[in-house]
């Protein structure tokens, strides 16, 4: 992929790639072991539509969905180009960087990257490049990119490989450039006090403004969820790692935020709140207020973060 202006690259990408393998946890990313690599490469339309759909559909996954965007734009980053590595059907691809930012897809999987949903897609209208590739070896020349995207928790997925994958993020980066990435140190947790509230109680709460409601809830304690599926070639990464990793004074952290939560996957009660859009509204500030809070990193399902390459730094 080569256009006048753009990224240039260290060998011709091919276009129409596809994502990562889905594991246990429903996530995708690109990884280096020979067995992950061959599930990557056997992934069918199938597997490529439920990866699509494992954020639509539900109450529940719409508010996955819509954090996540929220997120997104709330960091476009700097720049002409964005890339999302691991991107798999390129679900978030198209909301990276600004309304003028040419974006790339990027991902091991032919048959991800050539999915199309048939129905409207919930995104910015945008040219969207995808290459097949692997993430641990980008075919881009590095420092061209003024966003670039560990989503779907690549950086998990590739097990051993993380660092490595870290590493290829962190060279495609642009000086002044945003790095975010999506991890899952955790397999969750949600508010006790909205637990034990019955679902009809919930919905009517969060028709009052946030501020009321965020108190109540840190009164009292959260409740881990139970871990469902075994992680057989999954590495957890904590909050912490990465910020230690992505430090002062080479880098400054523009935000870290655990993904709900306060609901977490509580579907009776999220399907109490997503038909009354002033709720819906408080729901989505109220969960991105609590994931702020360090507390709750440790055990979440998923954290993003965002940090900004400090221009003129050197690694």
């Amino acid at each position: 992929m080569t256009t006048r202006g753009g990224p240039r690259t260290n060998r011709p990408p091919r276009s129409g790639a596809r994502v990562r393998p889905r594991s246990a946890e429903g996530s995708t990313t690109p990884t280096s072991t020979p067995s992950t690599r061959e599930r990557f490469l056997a992934t069918d339309r199938y597997r490529a539509e439920r990866e699509w759909n494992r954020y639509e559909g539900t109450p529940q996954r719409d508010l996955f969905r819509e954090l996540r965007e929220r997120f997104l734009r709330r960091h476009p980053g700097e720049g002409r180009w964005a890339i999302d590595l691991g991107a798999g059907p390129g679900r978030f691809a198209p909301s990276l960087g600004g309304p003028d930012v040419r974006r790339v897809a990027l991902d091991l999987s032919g048959e991800m990257l050539r999915f199309r949903p048939s129905g409207p897609v919930p995104a910015p209208g945008a040219l969207l490049d995808r290459v097949i590739a692997d993430a641990l070896r980008p075919p881009f020349v590095a420092e061209r990119f003024g966003t670039v995207a560990l989503l779907g928790n690549a950086v998990g997925f590739a097990g051993a490989d993380a660092t490595r994958v870290l590493e290829s993020a962190e060279r495609l980066l642009s000086p002044a450039g945003t790095l975010i990435a999506e991890i899952a140190p955790g397999p969750g947790e949600r508010s006790r006090y909205l637990a034990r509230l019955p679902p009809s109680a919930v919905g009517r709460l969060f028709e009052a403004p946030p501020r009321a409601i965020v108190p109540r809830i840190a009164r009292e304690e959260f409740v881990p969820e139970p871990r469902r599926h075994r992680e057989r070639g999954f590495q957890r990464l904590s909050a912490a790692e990465l910020l230690e990793r992505w430090r002062p004074p080479r880098w400054e952290l523009r935000e870290c935020v655990a993904v709900a939560p306060a609901l977490g996957p509580d579907q009776d009660r999220i399907a109490r709140i997503r038909p009354v859009p002033k709720a819906w509204a408080h729901l989505l500030e109220v969960e991105e207020t609590i994931g702020r809070e360090p507390d709750r990193w440790p055990g979440a399902a998923a954290v993003l973060l965002a940090v900004r390459r400090v221009s003129g730094s050197h690694d």
